[in-house]
């Protein structure tokens, strides 16, 4: 069983990072198994705490440790990533030299009420996952623009098209991830 751990960069209870990731890890074909790991309760990374860290970072590190790769979905806060997933990222990486994102396999999607469908916040992610060492799945990319419009009243996709397109990055990412 591959264990696909999904990172949420949105704190809201009701975020459409968190209903687009939702209906992704229903696209994981037999054999995977999606967790999501949650980011919220992590304090700010200290490097005082190197050495001596909060329950929150190790129960974090233990989870990102037990998956084989890792899903991130996130909004575009000002261009880049949300600090709460910058934070998530920094807790993992540190102590220095005991990085838990390591030789992860991973995969980026973005979204943005916006046009711009976060484009910014996924070139971001992706020169912090090249630096933590994790091989990062390039094509198909996903910038999902207008997310408001594309989840139901249920917190379903209604776009079939994106649907379908959600499903070749899925399939792409499981190909990805057979080869590490």
């Amino acid at each position: 069983m591959t264990k696909v751990g999904i990172v949420v960069g949105s704190l809201r209870k009701d975020s459409y990072s968190r209903k687009i990731a939702e209906n992704v890890a229903k696209l994981f074909p037999e054999g995977y198994e999606t967790e999501f790991i949650e980011i919220g309760n992590l304090p700010l990374y200290n490097e005082e705490y190197d050495g001596n860290s909060p329950e929150e970072y190790q129960s974090f590190r233990e989870a990102v440790s037990a998956v084989n790769a890792v899903l991130f979905v996130t909004p575009e806060y000002n261009r880049s990533v949300p600090g709460v997933l910058k934070n998530a990222i920094d807790v993992g990486s540190r102590p220095y030299g005991e990085s838990v994102w390591d030789a992860k396999p991973a995969a980026v999607v973005s979204q943005s009420i916006s046009n711009l469908s976060g484009f910014g916040a996924n070139h971001h992610l992706r020169q912090s996952l090249v630096f933590l060492n994790m091989p990062v799945l390039q094509q198909p990319e996903v910038y999902l623009a207008n997310s408001q419009d594309l989840i139901d009243e249920s917190g379903n996709i209604s776009n079939e098209q994106t649907t379908q397109f959600l499903q070749s990055f899925v399939d792409a990412f499981v190909d990805f991830m057979n080869r590490f």
